[in-house]
């Protein structure tokens, strides 16, 4: 049986989102799905990514990140990230990214604001 892409974490109204190896336009329409279930059906007003494994992301992976920082903003809500590696690192900040959403060291840290 094969291991689920994504794994969600719910701690209060954070949301905990562990990202697979690879963050591709093969997996992020699942993961916008996905959101989009979980954040209908809860209130939400964290939502958290977690990069430890995460060792290739295309654009279609600041997409997705892009929309859920906008739709998070327009609530009230935060997105923060945590646990990305230097490519990982790079790929956010020519995207864009690292202006908008704060980076955090550990899961703890990044739930804990």
């Amino acid at each position: 049986m094969a291991e689920p892409v994504f794994t969600y974490e719910a701690k209060g109204q954070v949301l905990v989102i562990h990202l697979p190896r690879e963050l591709d336009h093969h997996n992020c329409r699942n993961l916008r799905y996905e959101t989009d279930l979980l954040l209908a059906e809860n209130y939400i007003r964290k939502m958290v990514f977690d990069f430890s494994r995460t060792e290739f992301m295309d654009s279609s992976g600041i997409g997705i990140l892009l929309n859920r920082y906008k739709q998070m903003d327009r609530s009230g809500g935060e997105v923060a990230i945590y646990g990305a590696g230097p490519r990982i690192l790079r790929v956010l900040t020519i995207g864009g990214i690292g202006k908008l959403v704060p980076r955090y060291d550990s899961k703890e840290a990044a739930i804990a604001e």
